[in-house]
């Protein structure tokens, strides 16, 4: 298993990150918020998941060990892939996750794409006793979800800026979907971070 990768930063995509290590270039599945710590030629370490499959092998990339143990957790419910796994924390943080479960939350997790209200219910019976209580001081029942969804401006613009936009590209793009978060702020749900970077992606090709 490659536990994780270390190298510069060769190429970013909106949902990938190529990582150049001795030579060759890493392509690992990333989340928005992970991107959006990376910047191009910068030094970078991530750690990483390997799923092999039977016709692919692919390579999730997280900022810290913690996140690649949850990923690696999620899946082990029933109907959970790698990449329900990622939605999930494309939408909340590791310790959001572990408080939505052991309080019983079923609306944080129907707040991730493609989970609904049976499958909510499904997952917080099978990863009560998996994921553990929360590891971050002072988090309470209001800090759920609230890492990536109080800062989802910072974060889409963050993305946007090193997939190589200008700050002022890259705050009208935010500007542009900033309905669709608020829209789902109003319905006491997660902005949707990976559907807004898609959103604000199409908003700057029309621009151009």
């Amino acid at each position: 298993m490659i536990a994780f990768v270390s190298g510069p930063v060769a190429a970013l995509a909106p949902t990938t990150a190529v990582i150049e290590v001795g030579g060759i270039g890493m392509a690992l599945q990333c989340t928005p918020q992970t991107l959006a710590g990376l910047r191009l030629g910068q030094e970078a370490r991530l750690a990483t998941s390997l799923v092999v499959r039977e016709d692919s092998l692919t390579l999730y990339g997280f900022a810290d060990d913690d996140e690649r143990q949850v990923f690696e957790l999620l899946q082990t419910a029933s109907g959970v892939g790698p990449r329900l796994a990622q939605a999930m924390l494309a939408t909340h943080s590791p310790d959001a996750l572990r408080l939505a479960v052991s309080t019983g939350d079923e609306k944080a997790l129907t707040a991730v794409s493609g989970i609904g209200k049976k499958g909510a219910q499904k997952l917080l019976l099978e990863l009560k006793d998996r994921l553990g209580a929360p590891v971050g001081a002072h988090i309470g029942q209001q800090g759920i979800g609230a890492p990536h969804a109080s800062g989802w401006r910072d974060q889409l613009q963050a993305a946007l800026i090193g997939l190589g936009y200008a700050s002022r590209e890259a705050e009208e793009a935010v500007s542009a979907v900033a309905p669709q978060a608020e829209a789902a702020v109003a319905e006491g749900t997660a902005p949707p971070v990976p559907q807004l970077l898609r959103a604000a992606l199409q908003t700057l090709n029309r621009a151009r």
